[in-house]
């Protein structure tokens, strides 16, 4: 039986559910589809990108769950934001995250359509999307648990293609396996331009996007209200799922841009599919597309997953309708899930609306800003957490950030620098032209609804009672 936390959530997650789920998130249209188009602008050099950003997000990581272990709850970092940044913080936290996901779910349950007209090709787009979004909505319905299993083999499909596929990869390149025994070799890796064929300003262009591959693995700390022993499981699953996500982007794009050149990747078809042709295997574009489609399905799963937790934490701190709050017999927050569910339909149709093709880099660009403010929490709050303990605590402290507190400044001086290069270059600007207005909306809301007079009460209240 699940045991229930203080919140009527059940405690119903192991550590390989959160760790699946967290890579389920991380690895969808960020790979699959992101990495093509960051490709193009740096070339190999987009190795040093996912390597020196995934070490960022390692530091973050690590910040989460230095928090996340000493105070397991759902909603995870807009209620550390709350508690260690204001009120205000946690309002904006929690609702920004929310849209990010709403925006990212976008591309993913669209991508579902076009993995559909593969097979179907004279169907209408709007129909797979639909369909996908109401199977997605039933799953997480689902007991937590169950949910969880389903969740784990989602994302076990499209880790093992991947892996596969790295191996394979590294058979071609030592020796020559599917190229008729000829060592393809890792001269690609510099014969077409250089390592840095467009420049470092190539490699800078590119972190928008690959800051949104990494978008998903903050979702561990989303876990932490029904995760099982939380102390054992969040901090193994945060350090084995980084370095899971590290291997799979840097080792399956290290494999791929030494086997083929990278200014054709994209133009031939998928380098997936590619590969798996080449030694020879049938039908692997149909064996391919249905890894990115589960993929899409799985990155979307978490989506609706991590946005009715926080739909849900945010109306416990009476900052959305208290019906976000109610829990289904199961412990899942039904009408929370449901309205983000339905926050998706209009994102489907914008989405099908927008004939542009770059309405991906737009939409990826908006949720990496949402995510670099997630992210930038975080950090803001595990050091106001720093403060608070004495030297003593500190040395208690059962996780802790290696090598406080450069890591963390590092980190936030990395994704201010992020945001810069977002505004200098024009269809990454986009971001911010929505990003900063919507954080005004959420700003003035905030205060429209006399939630800073409703918090000042309460802090009286406490004050109070400690006198």
């Amino acid at each position: 039986m699940n045991q229930k936390n203080s919140s009527g959530l059940h405690r119903g997650l192991e550590e390989r559910h959160i760790s699946l789920m967290s890579l389920g998130a991380a690895i969808g249209v960020g790979l699959f589809l992101g990495s093509a188009t960051a490709i193009k602008m740096a070339g190999p050099g987009i190795l040093l990108a996912y390597a020196f950003s995934g070490m960022i997000m390692f530091f973050i990581m690590r910040s989460l769950g230095e928090m996340a272990v000493q105070n397991p709850v759902a909603g995870s970092f807009s209620r550390y934001a709350r508690e260690y940044l204001g009120p205000l913080a946690g309002y904006i936290t929690g609702w920004n995250y929310w849209a990010l996901w709403v925006v990212t779910c976008m591309a993913e349950i669209t991508a579902v359509g076009t993995y559909m007209q593969f097979w179907y090709p004279d169907s209408p787009k709007w129909i797979w999307a639909l369909a996908a979004l109401i199977i997605m909505a039933a799953v997480n319905f689902l007991a937590v648990k169950a949910y969880g299993e389903l969740e784990f083999w989602f994302a076990l499909i499209k880790i093992v293609a991947i892996i596969f596929m790295i191996v394979i990869g590294v058979g071609m390149i030592l020796f020559g396996i599917g190229n008729g025994g000829i060592a393809t070799g890792i001269s690609n890796l510099w014969n077409n331009g250089g390592f840095f064929p467009n420049g470092f300003k190539g490699v800078f262009m590119s972190l928008q996007m690959v800051m949104f591959a990494y978008l998903g693995i903050e979702l561990i700390g989303i876990t932490a209200g029904e995760v099982k022993n939380p102390e054992k499981t969040l901090t193994k699953a945060i350090d084995t799922v980084f370095w899971r996500i590290l291997i799979f982007y840097v080792g399956a794009l290290f494999v791929i841009m030494s086997i083929y050149p990278w200014e054709k990747i994209g133009t031939q078809g998928s380098p997936f599919v590619l590969t798996f042709e080449k030694i020879g295997i049938p039908s692997a574009a149909g064996i391919i597309n249905f890894v990115v489609l589960t993929a899409a399905l799985s990155s979307c799963n978490g989506g609706l997953f991590s946005t009715g937790r926080m739909l849900f934490n945010l109306a416990e701190q009476g900052e959305a309708p208290k019906a976000f709050s109610k829990i289904t017999k199961g412990g899942v927050p039904g009408i929370a899930v449901l309205t983000s569910a339905s926050a998706l339909l209009v994102g489907v149709l914008l989405n099908y609306l927008i004939k542009d093709e770059r309405v991906f880099v737009y939409i990826t660009s908006v949720s990496t800003f949402g995510a670099i403010w997630t992210w930038a929490t975080i950090l803001l709050s595990q050091i106001k957490y720093r403060r608070t303990l004495s030297q003593e605590d500190v040395k208690k402290l059962k996780y802790k950030v290696p090598l406080f507190p450069f890591t963390s400044y590092l980190s936030l001086v990395f994704l201010a620098a992020v945001v810069g290069l977002m505004a200098y270059f024009p269809d990454t600007r986009v971001s911010l032209y929505v990003g900063i207005p919507f954080l005004a909306v959420l700003v003035i809301s905030y205060y429209a609804r006399g939630l800073h007079k409703k918090n000042n009460v309460n802090k009286k209240a406490v004050y109070s009672k400690l006198g």
